[in-house]
């Protein structure tokens, strides 16, 4: 009798332990099978980050998929809920239409990366000795025939990218000769870059941090009036009384992820996962190098990272989401 009884005891508690097992492997399980749509933009370490995020998403069974747009299409998208996930936006380049996506109530915020971000001018430190005064503004403006070319002369040439900068709208402001020249893309930027240093070549660029440049070459950003936001908003503010944009760009702006607000509550452990998912300056710089110097593909810089993170990358999956879906490839 004892002994059945004590049967019955064991049998009882392995039902429940089963059931309590079951009940939290459903919880963690995805609620569906919709894929989660992650935006990928036409640079290296957001490009990184992405299929970074995608992957953990991947290892806790969701579907993904990655769709290309620019930076300001995506929100739209991410308003309408064409896509869910955006992982780096830029103080710089993206404030003003994050707060008015957020305020509209189809976007909201995954958290902030530990990473600092600038987004400006910027030229390598054997220039200075040619125009004297730098990094300050008001010395590039009297130096601007140093940086003149065949296509901007007899002004100064600014080499941009396909990024939408107010650079037009600070050269008037600030009264400077200088036209913007805008290539194809940052590896076309990287190449000018390249091309100018290996020759000694004046050049003043779009450069941001964090950036592989940072870590191999010796330069400077230029350093125009400090950024407010009333630069962008009162003419009045600033230098020039009459117009917006005299100042730079924030030089310690955040770096923050953007959701779809229906994220939450469709995917929980994706979300979860993407706000513990965190950057550092130096963290991302070494993503970026890995692809834009040693060549790296975006596939296997991805793959290095998580084989080498593996701590790391684990912590960011809540308890409940990890087990049994967390596939260690």
């Amino acid at each position: 009798m004892k002994s059945n009884i004590g049967t019955w005891i064991i049998y009882s508690l392995l039902v429940m332990l089963l059931w309590y097992s079951s009940g939290s492997i459903a919880s963690a399980r995805p609620k569906n099978n919709d894929p989660i749509k992650i935006v990928i933009n036409n640079w290296t370490s957001q490009a990184i980050l992405s299929k970074i995020a995608g992957r953990l998403f991947e290892k806790q069974g969701y579907l993904v998929e990655y769709v290309l747009q620019d930076t300001y299409e995506q929100w739209g998208a991410l308003h309408r809920g064409e896509v869910h996930v955006q992982v780096e936006v830029w103080e710089g380049t993206n404030a003003k239409l994050f707060s008015r996506m957020v305020q509209a109530g189809g976007v909201v915020g995954a958290g902030t990366h530990d990473a600092k971000t600038r987004e400006d001018w910027w030229y390598p430190s054997y220039v200075e000795p040619l125009c004297p005064g730098l990094p300050n503004w008001k010395a590039l403006k009297r130096c601007y025939a140093l940086f003149a070319t065949k296509e901007t002369y007899p002004y100064g040439q600014y080499l941009s990218g396909p990024w939408e900068k107010p650079d037009r709208a600070r050269i008037r402001a600030l009264e400077m000769d200088f036209k913007v020249v805008e290539v194809e893309n940052g590896e076309a930027l990287n190449k000018k870059l390249f091309e100018a240093i290996n020759n000694q070549l004046p050049i003043v660029l779009f450069n941001w941090s964090p950036n592989w440049i940072e870590a191999k070459f010796d330069g400077k950003f230029v350093e125009f009036p400090t950024y407010e936001p009333e630069c962008e908003s009162d003419p009045t503010w600033g230098v020039n009384p009459e117009l917006l944009y005299d100042c730079g760009n924030p030089k310690t702006g955040w770096l923050k992820k953007v959701v779809w607000s229906g994220m939450p509550d469709k995917w929980p452990c994706a979300f979860t996962t993407l706000k513990k998912m965190n950057f550092s300056n130096k963290g991302i710089s070494e993503l970026v190098f890995m692809v834009d110097v040693e060549k790296k593909t975006v596939v296997q810089a991805v793959a290095i990272w998580l084989k080498k993170n593996e701590l790391l990358w684990q912590s960011w999956i809540a308890q409940c989401c990890s087990k049994p879906w967390l596939k260690n490839e």
